[in-house]
């Protein structure tokens, strides 16, 4: 829903958070969408083999931290109204006890995270896209092989112990809203850009069964596609009860603090900024900030 000025309540505050590929920003922002301050610090990438790029979720989780801690500096923390994140499209996988699990060849237990431009699924997305399903449709005909689909072919195929263990796959701007709410809704951004998630123009939104099965990741449709996604909002809807005790303590800011269902990146930077309702305030989805990245 979009804002009038008569809903701006001058004084409040808002946290943007964009996590670049080598970088995580963070702005502070006020109710008229004026950056009051921003702090960047940069994320480790990892190249095992070439083609292979991984990255660490506490890494980048550490980096948020020290980037929102630095855009607030010391002003009331109760000034803010709401954070939001944007993100690469980049696949997270953790277990069942939300702990990272190694999507990498030489098994460091904390790189987690195959890269939105890492081409290891090569094959995978060659043998998806000779299927021809309906879905490839709604992504120009064929996947990519930076898409996530194929990233999850691959990690089934070539590292089994990691399949078998993996309780959840996050698209990374997923994760960073469970990180800092505990709750494990998807956006239905990221799920439809990047996971082959089915929404019209009609309000239909579904998982499509008959795809997963025949690429060979029919186990995903278990528990109502629990390990990748049951709750599906769009962008900016409320996640959860705001932020946690133990996120807010690691972000400098209060608990409960409204947090807005995130975005792709690139999405992020071609919208510029957007305003919604969250809980009766106004939340700034810091899709600007990708704007910023050079």
């Amino acid at each position: 829903m979009a804002a009038t000025d008569a809903d701006i309540v001058p004084g409040d505050l808002f946290v943007g958070v964009d996590v670049g590929t080598g970088s995580v920003r963070a702005a502070l922002v006020d109710a008229s969408g004026t950056i009051l301050k921003t702090c960047q610090h940069g994320i480790k990438i990892f190249e095992p083999q070439p083609g292979y790029y991984e990255q660490s979720s506490d890494n980048i989780w550490e980096a948020c931290r020290t980037a929102v801690k630095g855009a607030v500096g010391d002003i009331n923390p109760e000034k803010v109204k709401g954070v939001g994140f944007d993100a690469t499209c980049s696949l997270v996988v953790l277990d069942d006890k939300f702990q990272s699990i190694t999507v990498s060849p030489i098994g460091c237990p904390t790189r987690n995270i195959i890269m939105w431009m890492d081409h290891r699924a090569e094959a995978q997305a060659n043998s998806i896209n000779a299927t021809k399903h309906e879905v490839l449709k709604f992504v120009g005909g064929q996947m990519s092989l930076e898409m996530e689909p194929p990233k999850l072919l691959w990690l089934k195929q070539n590292m089994p112990n990691t399949w078998s263990t993996a309780g959840h796959f996050f698209d990374l701007a997923d994760f960073m809203t469970w990180k800092a709410t505990g709750a494990t809704s998807r956006s239905l951004n990221t799920l439809v850009c990047k996971w082959a998630y089915q929404a019209n123009s009609e309000g239909a939104r579904h998982w499509d069964d008959s795809f997963w099965q025949q690429i060979g990741l029919g186990d995903l449709i278990e528990n109502n596609y629990a390990r990748v996604g049951s709750e599906v909002l769009e962008p900016g809807k409320p996640v959860g009860n705001g932020l946690t005790a133990e996120a807010a303590k690691e972000l400098g800011l209060c608990e409960g603090t409204a947090v807005g269902t995130g975005i792709i990146d690139a999405h992020a930077g071609g919208v510029g900024k957007s305003w919604v309702y969250v809980r009766g305030l106004l939340l700034v989805l810091v899709l600007l900030m990708h704007m910023l990245e050079v």
